[in-house]
């Protein structure tokens, strides 16, 4: 497996966890079978001490500790990026298992064009063999594509004109573009809203975005609440703060389930969201789907 071969940028992946270790183990499984390994793996622990006994991922791993609650996304995403020395970062969601030309379709993407550049998720059932982690092709049978996803193609690069496609779970981008719009809004608190402005800003700068085939990830099955009503009040602070940077709403679908649910009155044209009531711990309890694989 050659290591940061010499056809592309030097690439670092960064991952950030809280718990999940079991989904680490995984992500780090698929990069010890990348066809060309990265730099370096960084993991932000958003949490006190880092998982021991870890496997070895065929690369270099650093490890930086980002305190903070709720979540603190935007910061730990910054906070890893800050020792990153590669000249792509890919960030992969700490649930998202590589297959093995992730890697190098990202770099081969970098070497062709400059963008902000996103890679295809397929979402895997609940009960998954840790044994099939590293296999790509039971995971590829396995996994199904987000239905509100558009087709990715098997190779090379399409433009994507909606640079709000972006989602966390598998993105790259030159680190000096991330550096030059200073990384992500570390006032978004909590879930939701942060990539979205991080695009936004990208597009600003005339950064354009691509999907880019055969970067794919698996999205390692966890519970979801439809809708994400336990995210509620940061979901609606987001995206007030959103609209106050860039004069438009993000998260809409989720804003519109919560106007379906009685809870907030809002639509596309409207300047504030007016809250309503505030769901209750029964129906976040209820709003839990065990088994659905998209949110």
């Amino acid at each position: 497996m050659p290591a940061d071969a010499p056809d592309g940028p030097s690439a670092s992946v960064l991952t950030l966890v809280r718990g999940r270790a079991d989904r680490l183990r995984n992500l780090m499984a698929g990069l010890a079978h990348q066809s060309v390994r990265p730099r370096e793996l960084v993991i932000a622990w958003m949490q006190p001490e880092r998982t021991l006994d870890l496997p070895d991922p065929g690369c270099p791993v650093r490890h930086r500790h980002v305190e903070g609650e709720p979540m603190p996304l935007a910061a730990a995403r910054n906070r890893a990026a800050e020792v990153a020395t590669g000249d792509l970062f890919i960030f992969l969601d700490v649930d998202c298992i590589p297959s093995p030309t992730l890697v190098a379709a990202y770099r081969r993407a970098a070497a062709q064009a400059e963008g902000l550049f996103l890679g295809e998720v397929l979402y895997l059932p609940p009960g998954l063999d840790p044994g099939l982690a590293a296999d790509d092709a039971a995971l590829a049978r396995l996994g199904r594509t987000h239905p509100a996803r558009p087709p990715v193609p098997p190779e090379g690069l399409r433009p994507e004109p909606d640079p709000g496609q972006l989602w966390g779970l598998s993105f790259a981008l030159p680190s000096h573009r991330w550096h030059a719009v200073g990384g992500m809004d570390e006032s978004y608190v909590g879930y939701g809203g942060e990539e979205t402005d991080l695009a936004a800003r990208l597009t600003a700068s005339g950064l354009p975005t691509f999907w880019v085939g055969g970067a794919r990830a698996y999205h390692q099955h966890h519970p979801v609440h439809v809708p994400p009503l336990q995210h509620f009040d940061a979901i609606l602070a987001n995206a007030t703060r959103f609209r106050g940077t860039h004069g438009r709403w993000c998260m809409t679908y989720w804003l519109g389930q919560f106007r379906t649910a009685g809870l907030i009155a809002w639509d596309d044209d409207a300047r504030a969201i007016r809250v309503l009531r505030r769901p209750d711990a029964s129906e976040v309890a209820a709003a839990l789907r065990p088994d659905a694989l998209f949110s």
